[in-house]
This record gives structure tokens, C-alpha cells and sequence, in this order.
């Protein structure tokens, strides 16, 4: 299923049917401020199981991406902040960004054996922020790039449904996407490090 949803003012309305279908294990490809996502919500195994066929992968073990609704949703699932992150992340979210810190006690438990730390990403793009808000929890996000090419991200959301509509439930367009993923900071260690270099110009705090 492909449905149409206006980044600038995503319609209510179509944000309840994409939550209906993640809260019914489905899987979905949508738009964030970079590249398109595939994505479900955190607490399905099921459709978490499904993204992992398509990309070949563990979810439950692989450092894939919690995308929040803000950063104040995201701290219910990582351990407390000090003052100097908390500033790092208000300055910077929503952003091109995935903020790496150790997980905390709201980490779903299909994740506490195999997962100590949590990627935070809160998109500069209100389709997935409102998605989000309306779920009332993370989604869990993996970029999606093409089956056969695994350096081709995808800009069209056309292409997209022609190619995953027999893989996922539902595919969001909200629009031509970007080629460069987010840049990806790692706060486990004290000082953040950029670990891979992507979209965003980090302004620390």
C-alpha cells in the first residue's frame, strides 16, 4: 500500500492508519530528513523479524536506530544524561543526527540480552515525529537501500513501492528523499565522537 502524506502538515487522519498498520506488526518505508527508512514499531517481534529477512539481519543484535518523537520521549530509553549531552542533544534535535548512549530500563525486553546501547534519532521531517507521537513509543529504523545495490539509497518513493510493496505492509510518501544518511555520534565513552560521517554539521554543547 502507498499513502501520500504532506511533509509539511502530515494529515492527521492518514497518521492514525499508519499506526494502526504498525500496531498490527506491520512494516513500513517512510521518509525522514535524510534517507528513507524501513521501520516498526519497537515492541512488534514479529514485524521486526520480517525487516530482518528483508535486509538480512538480526534486529534484536544489530545497532539499528530508535526514532523518537522528541528528545524528551527519548530519554525515557537511555540512561540519565548529564547537563553537557542534554545541551548537545536540544541543540541538535530534531536533526540529521544518531546519538548512541547506553540503553535504559524502558528498552523493550526482546532487547535487554543482546542490546547495551540504543541509537536516538529524532528526524528533522514530521512524518515520522508525528508517527511517533501517535504511537506513543519508538519505531525501530534501518535505512533502506536497494537488494541489489547496497551503496544506492533511494529518492523515490514510486521506485520504493514498485520494488518493497510485496515485502511491506505499507510504503510513505512523503516526498523525494536524500542520499546521504545521518551522521552518527558515540556517547558511551565520555567525550562524543563522530563515528561515521553523514548529513548535519554537530554543534556541541
Amino acid at each position: 500500500m502507498l499513502i501520500k502524506v504532506s511533509p509539511e502538515a502530515p494529515e492527521p487522519e492518514k497518521i492514525r492508519e499508519i499506526v494502526k498498520c504498525l500496531n498490527n506488526d506491520g512494516v513500513i518505508i517512510f521518509p525522514t530528513d535524510t534517507i528513507y527508512g524501513l521501520g516498526c514499531s519497537v515492541n512488534s517481534t514479529k514485524a521486526m523479524d520480517q525487516i530482518g529477512r528483508i535486509k538480512y539481519i538480526n534486529t534484536r543484535k544489530e545497532k539499528l536506530a530508535f526514532l523518537f518523537a522528541d528528545v524528551s520521549q527519548a530519554s525515557e530509553y537511555i540512561l540519565p544524561l548529564d547537563k553537557n549531552n542534554f545541551r548537545m542533544l536540544k541543540k541538535n534535535l530534531p536533526g540529521p543526527f544518531t546519538f548512541i548512549f547506553q540503553a535504559g530500563n524502558a528498552m523493550p525486553k526482546h532487547f535487554k540480552n543482546n542490546r547495551k546501547t540504543l541509537g536516538v534519532r529524532v528526524p528533522d521531517n514530521k512524518i515520522p515525529t508525528a508517527i511517533c507521537a501517535e504511537l506513543g513509543f519508538p519505531l525501530l529504523s534501518t535505512s533502506l537501500k536497494s537488494l541489489e545495490d547496497l551503496s544506492n539509497y533511494y529518492i523515490n518513493p514510486d521506485t520504493i513501492h514498485e520494488e518493497f510493496s510485496s515485502l511491506v505492509d505499507m510504503v510513505v510518501d512523503g516526498g523525494f528523499g536524500n542520499i546521504i544518511p545521518s551522521t552518527v555520534v558515540d556517547c558511551t565513552t565520555g567525550e562524543p565522537e563522530i563515528i561515521r560521517e553523514g548529513s548535519g554539521e554537530l554543534e556541541y554543547s
